[in-house]
């Protein structure tokens, strides 16, 4: 049976590494006494998958691992138990059944993420230069950075994978992007740009905005869902699943 565990990262548990977040989901599920598969082979190891990694330093409401399971207990009572043993920062939201056909797997089917982005520290843009430099911003045809992937180094036009982006009244900002194998975009690419038209358009901002490298420094990054899609329409991750009476 195959199974979709959504999950938030929070609190001190954003320092911790991708690789750490496995190891520790390995030992929550043998200590919830979870029913888990394991893979066949010389090296047996459960059979799970996690969506999109997050970043050092970020946390989430929407995290997502897959996993297969001889048996199970009803959704409820499966994030109780997982909930009974899990450290601070980590809380199961759901756990949810996925269909036996068709393709499935988290990390396959991940076409967006939504995401809530605070700039820190406090005061280091003015809200009169973020409300009309945010829209100026987004208003140009293309928004060319520097990016590096694990298969090229460049610059790119990020414009047409940004879906949705503002800024909101309480500081923050809202962004829904591209996400998955295919077109993949980090909020920390969208401010680069952000900042680099800031500099060309002479806003008053700080002298010493950070560079290409070190963004993240003064991003507060919270992730919160990651989309499918079914029949053209974008789907949370969650639903493309079903609740376990």
């Amino acid at each position: 049976m195959k199974i979709r565990i959504r999950f938030s990262k929070t609190g001190n548990m954003r320092f911790i590494s991708h690789l750490d977040v496995m190891r520790y989901f390995q030992k929550a599920l043998r200590r919830a006494g979870v029913a888990i598969c394991f893979s066949q082979g010389f090296s047996p190891h459960p059979v799970m998958s996690f969506a999109s990694p997050l970043g050092m330093g970020e946390t989430s409401e929407g995290e997502y691992v897959d996993i297969e399971v001889d048996h199970c207990e009803s959704s409820a009572r499966m994030v109780e138990r997982l909930n009974a043993v899990m450290a601070e920062g980590f809380r199961v939201r759901s756990f949810r059944r996925l269909p036996d056909t068709g393709k499935t797997n988290a990390m396959a089917t991940i076409a967006a993420a939504d995401y809530r982005v605070l700039l820190r520290p406090e005061g280091f843009l003015s809200r009169d230069v973020l409300g009309t430099a945010w829209e100026d911003f987004l208003g140009q045809e293309s928004i060319v950075v520097h990016r590096k992937t694990k298969s090229r180094e460049g610059d790119a036009d990020i414009r047409p994978m940004i879906r949705v982006a503002r800024w909101q009244e309480d500081g923050s900002f809202f962004l829904r992007l591209d996400a998955g194998s295919v077109r993949n975009l980090k909020p920390e690419a969208v401010f680069d740009g952000f900042f680099r038209y800031l500099e060309r358009t002479g806003a008053p901002v700080p002298a010493d905005l950070p560079d290409s490298g070190s963004v993240s420094r003064v991003l507060q990054i919270h992730r919160l869902d990651l989309y499918g899609e079914r029949e053209g329409q974008l789907v949370s991750l969650e639903e493309l699943g079903e609740e376990i009476p």
